[in-house]
């Protein structure tokens, strides 16, 4: 862990603590995770875990029973009584119905607190998680608190050490980064003459079972040594917690420390007690710590089963908190001593090499001959890996490695011809050259064999040569005896430099294999980058991530995109090639993966059985989308080199997939703002032309009217009509041109000094017609301030709320108008008992052109709200609609008006005074 602070003074790092921050913001949704922990089974945890469910449910607490363990414990299962207890599910297993948690169970039920017993239980086969604390990790990301227990012996860095101590090797383990991601972690501690008591008294085991466990697991000496083991590994959380308390606080600078360790794998079974040595190492010292493999010409003939030995430790080491990495070279150790340089390791961890010869040197020698700067830890073997052959356990970078099991017979075949070939050649040229010549065309075929089929057939071949020229052309011929001592020399010779020729043809044909895949991946990379760099739609996405991950990788892909709703989808054109992959892929799968952000499926923590690999798409803002891959080969997936490059290809897919969303987003945007400005132009001129013809007809129908002498009954009746619908169009213009220059930016507010009370009665008045028929009922408070606003706008706000409710209300409707002021705003509400705003139209409906009533008879176009919205906000207000407002009907219009601080009396009546003077003027 990193301090915030700097080296030299005590002034915070700005970047650390946003760090800092960033990682307390994403944990701020998700779940606490307590943790009882004991040194055996028996101690009380879950009694303690119980215990305290049972305090927090008293105080109001939502409690829930996920899965308890009570083996029997009579005084454990009281405690159940009174809590909600989950009902497991049954999980078919070898014609069996085994009893599990019921994960999404859980999740629909989510309790505020979920209490999940046996944190290091694995799970039966079939479930969605292979491990129980993979179950809690999800609750946790569902934001659910989890109480849980755990026993020292299930911590994978101490499982070796609690064999060699027991005797018995505990099969169920988790890794120590969900021991120390915890929020809270609660020792159960018992006494180890206690604990024996209570085993006699059958509240441990059943009697028969607990006699068997007193010889067994629980001896005395056992007890007192898991019980430090538990009390050492509590005190170093403790520690972290400690430390991570002082950041938070900024207490001075934390302790920092130099001392990272560098693990050294090899393809020995001691290889595993070296890592978990590593990370109760790398705890202690509260430092980080990689893990690599350096692999040589050598190891790279090692059998399939040592490889994929080898593979796993490095995952091991991946789940105990290191870095991986798989290293090239044909030295080790300056390999090694070079990583550990470039990274700043201070420590390197080997294992206790075992030496064949006496003048053999060790690797941990030849480490320590490159690294003289840097402290070399040999870790001793384990009683388990002490036990195997010498051999197999002998060094964690052997430098006598087993025979190719795999034979290359077809490289030796070719070895064969040549050296046929060759001895064919020289036959008839034989009295022309000397035997010197002969002797340069078998060394060339020993070139050339090791260019093309390695050490194993150069070899071979080189053998082969020295005993063909001994045959077929020293003299006596067609024997293998000689006739002269020197030609001994020249076989020696002869085999010294084939062999020379060989190991430096192999090891540079190694060293150009390595850097033609690291130049192969580089320019995949490079060239996917440049390939997505230029694509603008998704479709597109679909292809060139589909060609270029089968082409690199040896896998068949499929992309899948979630819609709005966060469902993924196949893509609507699958394919030939990969039509199967789409259709034997779980589909439930893919969604756990993109909700979760999390890998699934081969190689991964989440049912690894799988024969999919399903890779998230995370990109910056969220997650876009899931790559399914059906490799080749499932021992490809685990190589970390390999692992790498697909990550790195999923990122890119993920950024993609993100900028032409954006690039979507912005073209929408751009024509929305254009259809915008083309409908406000032809607002603006549509109203302007409209404005002087409806004029003339008001005028003349209120002439027809107002005629002399009087019309006839039936046509004063159509006089009027026609009057008034004039009046109702000539509102809508009006209403259209407000509207096109709100938004043009010409209107400008005359702000003055004034009360209140005056704009609600004239906005009365002018509405009066349209509240025909309504009850309307004013509740303003008392000796308002004065208000900061342009009466006119305003005045309109008013109008237009109150024609709005009596247009959507039937006749006889209450409709309220009431206005009040606090500290910084006066709020009016118009209220009505009307049949309510439609279902999720509270904000839409401010929109232009929307209407409570998309096909209705009521007149007008959706404006009214939308000019109030533009009014209330360019006074700096805010407004708002809501309908029913605790339980009622109807509905209620709210804005706000900033208060401001009104100016005292005598500069108020010189601001009137000023302004009178100005209108005189006028």
């Amino acid at each position: 862990m990193s301090s915030p602070y700097s080296n030299d003074n005590l002034r915070p790092d700005p970047d650390a603590l946003l760090a800092q921050l960033q990682v307390q913001e994403s944990l701020a949704g998700r779940g606490k995770l307590r943790i009882y922990f004991g040194a055996s089974a028996g101690v009380g945890k879950t009694y303690a875990m119980l215990s305290a469910a049972h305090k927090l449910h008293s105080e109001g607490r939502e409690v829930l029973a996920g899965v308890i363990e009570s083996h029997g414990r009579a005084e454990t299962a009281a405690l159940l009584n009174g809590l909600e207890v989950l009902p497991l599910k049954q999980v078919s297993y070898r014609d069996k119905q085994l009893p599990e948690f019921d994960l999404d169970a859980a999740l629909r039920r989510k309790p505020s607190l979920i209490l999940v017993d046996e944190l290091a239980h694995s799970n039966a086969s079939g479930s969605r998680h292979p491990k129980r604390w993979q179950d809690v990790e999800e609750l946790l990301n569902a934001g659910i608190d989890v109480f849980t227990t755990l026993n020292v012996q299930h911590l994978e860095s101490l499982n070796d050490v609690v064999g060699g101590i027991t005797g018995i090797r505990v099969a169920e383990t988790l890794p120590d980064t969900v021991f120390d991601a915890a929020d809270e972690v609660v020792l159960v501690d018992l006494p180890a003459d206690e604990l024996l008591n209570r085993l006699k008294l059958g509240k441990v085991y059943k009697l028969p079972q607990a006699e068997r466990a007193s010889r067994n697991f629980f001896r005395k000496g056992n007890l007192i040594a898991l019980r430090e083991l538990a009390l050492r590994r509590t005190a170093d959380r403790l520690q972290g917690d400690v430390q991570a308390y002082r950041i938070e606080k900024s207490i001075g600078a934390v302790w920092q420390t130099d001392a990272a360790l560098l693990a050294c794998v090899g393809p020995s079974p001691g290889a595993e007690h070296v890592i978990r040595s590593t990370a109760r190492l790398a705890t202690q010292l509260n430092a980080e710590w990689h893990a690599v493999y350096v692999e040589t010409p050598k190891l790279q003939r090692l059998p399939s089963a040592k490889r994929e030995r080898i593979l796993k430790t490095l995952k091991l080491a991946q789940d105990l908190g290191a870095t991986t990495a798989v290293l090239a070279g044909s030295e080790v150790g300056e390999v090694v001593a070079g990583y550990a340089r470039s990274h700043n390791f201070s420590k390197i961890i080997t294992g206790r090499s075992q030496r064949r010869f006496p003048w053999q040197a060790s690797h941990s020698a030849r480490i320590a001959a490159h690294a003289r700067d840097i402290d070399l830890i040999a870790i001793g073997a384990n009683s388990a890996s002490a036990a195997e052959k010498p051999e197999e356990a002998g060094s964690i970078l052997p430098r006598h490695l087993p025979m190719q099991s795999r034979v290359e017979w077809w490289g030796y075949a070719w070895a064969l011809a040549v050296c046929v070939l060759v001895t064919l050649l020289a036959t008839p040229i034989l009295p022309f050259f000397d035997l010197a010549n002969i002797v340069m065309l078998y060394l060339l075929a020993e070139v050339l064999i090791a260019i093309r089929y390695g050490r194993g057939p150069a070899i071979f071949v080189a053998l082969l040569s020295i005993a063909s020229f001994d045959f077929f052309f020293v003299p006596p011929r067609f024997s293998f005896a000689v006739s002269d001592f020197q030609y001994l020399l020249t076989f020696g010779v002869m085999l010294a430099v084939g062999l020379t020729i060989t190991h430096l043809t192999s090891g540079l044909r190694y060293q150009a294999r390595i850097a033609s895949d690291r130049e192969a991946r580089s320019r995949a990379l490079f060239e996917f980058a440049r390939a997505l760099s230029g694509v603008l739609q998704t479709e597109q996405i679909f292809e060139t991530s589909g060609l270029f991950l089968q082409r690199s990788f040896q896998a068949k892909t499929l992309l899948l995109i979630p819609d709005d709703a966060g469902r993924l989808h196949l893509p609507g054109v699958i394919p030939d090639d990969v039509a199967h992959v789409a259709a034997a892929l779980d589909m439930g799968i893919a969604q756990w993966a993109f909700d979760n952000a999390s890998s699934a499926g081969i190689g991964t923590d989440t049912l690894p059985a799988s024969n999919y690999l399903y890779l998230p798409l995370v990109a910056p803002m969220r997650t876009r989308g899931v790559l399914v891959i059906l490799p080749h080969n499932r021992r490809w997936i685990l190589i970390p080199e390999q692992q790498q490059q697909l990550y790195t290809f999923a990122t890119l897919t993920a950024i993609a997939l993100e900028r032409v969303h954006y690039v979507e987003v912005a073209q929408d945007a751009l024509v929305r703002m254009e259809s915008e400005r083309l409908r406000n132009s032809l607002l603006s001129a549509l109203s302007h032309d409209l404005r002087t013809p409806l004029t003339a007809l008001i005028g003349l129908s209120e002439s027809l009217v107002l005629s002399k002498p009087p019309l006839q009954q039936n046509q004063q009746a159509l006089a009027a009509a026609l009057h008034g619908e004039m009046l109702r169009m000539s509102a809508l213009v009006t209403n259209l041109l407000d509207m096109a220059r709100i938004q043009s930016g010409e209107v400008k507010l005359n702000l003055q000094w004034q009360p209140f009370e005056e704009v609600v009665g004239s906005a009365l008045r002018a509405s009066g017609s349209a509240l025909h028929g309504h009850q309307v009922e004013i509740k303003v408070a008392h000796e308002l301030p004065l208000i900061h606003f342009d009466a006119v706008l305003i005045e309109r706000v008013l109008c237009n709320l109150l024609e709005n409710a009596a247009k959507y209300t039937p006749a006889g409707s209450h409709i309220v108008l009431a206005a009040v002021a606090n500290t910084r705003v006066l709020t009016v509400t118009i209220a009505d008992d009307g049949p309510g705003l439609p279902s999720g139209m509270e904000d839409t409906i401010f929109e232009k052109f929307t209407r409570g009533e998309r096909e209705s008879a009521k007149p007008g176009v959706g404006l009214g709200l939308a000019i109030c919205r533009a009014i209330v906000e360019a006074h700096g207000g805010s407004i708002h609609a809501r309908s029913g407002h605790h339980g009622e009907s109807g509905a209620e219009f709210i804005f706000t008006i900033p208060l401001g601080a009104p100016p005292s009396m005598p500069d108020l009546e010189e601001h009137e005074a000023g302004a009178g003077d100005d209108t005189e003027q006028a």
